[in-house]
């Protein structure tokens, strides 16, 4: 009697239950169903063709073209300095004056000694030529001839020698008077006046000359090789022009030229030595003359470090395109473009010359094609965009373009 009771519970129940189960599926509103996510809004730039100079960045040094350390060349006291310190001197400047009253005698005593060697010749050869008048009579001897014409000669070789000591004298008051022998900048004095100098004293001051000055760097073989061969109708790298980046930052005005390449290779770095020639004028408005105190202010200074910009000849046509758009990744450099369809794509590519605003695309870019620079966190390659175009500013060409 219990069992068919039971039952009747067990039969009974779906039928209470049924009621909730179906509830959602007749009373769901029709909002709470999936909707397609709206495409994002990127910003793009249209890559484009730029007139670009082809560049290479070392790093260099600047050096005066000459450079003259001043050695006293006799021995006495330095009794005068004519310069001021640090100054520029005009060649043939003087500039110090050692002690000349004992060079001055040496001079004198050499001038007597040339006067009593001509005395002596002059006489011998008076008594050579009344010889040989008397030579075809009976008072003539060919022996006394002979002794006589040797006396001409022995004193004609003490008057050369008399004047060479004169000579002598004379250079060496000559180099009392210390001169400058280049144009250029005067360092520090390291010896003043009151002192004995000699030729072992060391260098009383060193001149270096201000314009043109020499540029000099390490550049790796392997582009020298590349730029001797690209450039090998126009004459090698002596065609590549050269700009420079000062230390505070600012691009030097100049435009030098390559001269010089060195004719071996560094063992431990595979780099060879090249040198430029660039011109270092004064910087308007800074020239003060005066005797002894003038000074140019140049931008240039021997020893210098500066950043080398090897540049080509002439531009050429490359793809141009913000900064902001170029990334990497594992696989390599790329840009993510969005196509007619506005979906994304990536597009591996081959960077030329940058700067902190542009790059030069030099393979893997055509012209016209839009690159996303704003929202690239936002998409992926396939996903459909809502492409936007972004105003950038002007994008100065990279490194060099003038």
């Amino acid at each position: 009697m219990i069992l068919p009771r039971a039952t009747g519970l067990l039969a009974a129940a779906p039928l209470r239950l049924a009621p909730f189960c179906l509830a959602p599926l007749f009373f769901a509103p029709a909002a709470a169903l999936a909707q397609p996510a709206a495409a994002p809004v990127v910003g793009v730039a249209t890559a484009r063709m730029e007139a670009v100079y082809e560049t290479s960045q070392y790093v260099g040094r600047i050096l005066a073209e000459k450079t003259v350390h001043l050695v006293a060349r006799v021995t006495g006291f330095l009794e005068r300095r004519l310069f001021r310190q640090g100054s520029d001197v005009a060649r043939g400047q003087l500039l110090y004056i050692i002690e000349q009253p004992p060079y001055q005698a040496a001079v004198a005593q050499s001038q007597a000694a040339v006067a009593q060697a001509s005395a002596q010749l002059s006489n011998a050869i008076t008594t050579l030529n009344r010889e040989l008048q008397l030579l075809h009579t009976p008072a003539g001897q060919q022996s006394t001839v002979d002794n006589d014409r040797a006396t001409q000669l022995s004193d004609a070789a003490q008057l050369a020698s008399a004047r060479a000591q004169l000579e002598t004298a004379n250079i060496n008051l000559g180099y009392t008077e210390i001169r400058a022998p280049i144009a250029g900048r005067i360092g520090i004095t390291n010896i003043s006046e009151g002192n004995v100098v000699s030729p072992s004293s060391g260098t009383l001051a060193t001149i270096v000359s201000q314009d043109p000055m020499y540029v000099a760097f390490e550049m790796p073989m392997v582009d020298a090789l590349n730029l001797n061969t690209r450039y090998r109708a126009e004459g090698g790298l002596a065609a590549l022009g050269i700009r420079i980046i000062l230390p505070d930052g600012q691009t030097y005005a100049q435009l030098g030229k390559v001269d010089f390449e060195s004719n071996t290779v560094s063992s431990s770095t595979d780099t060879i030595l090249v040198r430029g020639t660039i011109a270092n004028p004064p910087l308007p408005g800074t020239a003060r003359h005066g005797t002894n105190q003038g000074v140019s202010n140049r931008e240039l200074t021997d020893g210098e470090f500066v950043t080398v910009i090897l540049r080509g000849l002439k531009p050429q046509q490359s793809v141009v395109v913000p900064r902001q758009a170029v990334l990497n990744d594992q696989l390599g450099t790329y840009v993510l473009v969005v196509d007619q369809k506005s979906v994304v794509d990536r597009r591996p590519v081959t960077l030329g010359q940058t700067t902190p605003a542009t790059a030069v695309i030099a393979s893997g870019l055509a012209s016209g094609e839009r690159v996303i620079i704003e929202g690239i966190q936002r998409v992926r390659p396939g996903l459909k965009v809502n492409a936007e175009p972004v105003t950038v500013p002007a994008m100065p060409a990279p490194s060099g373009k003038s």
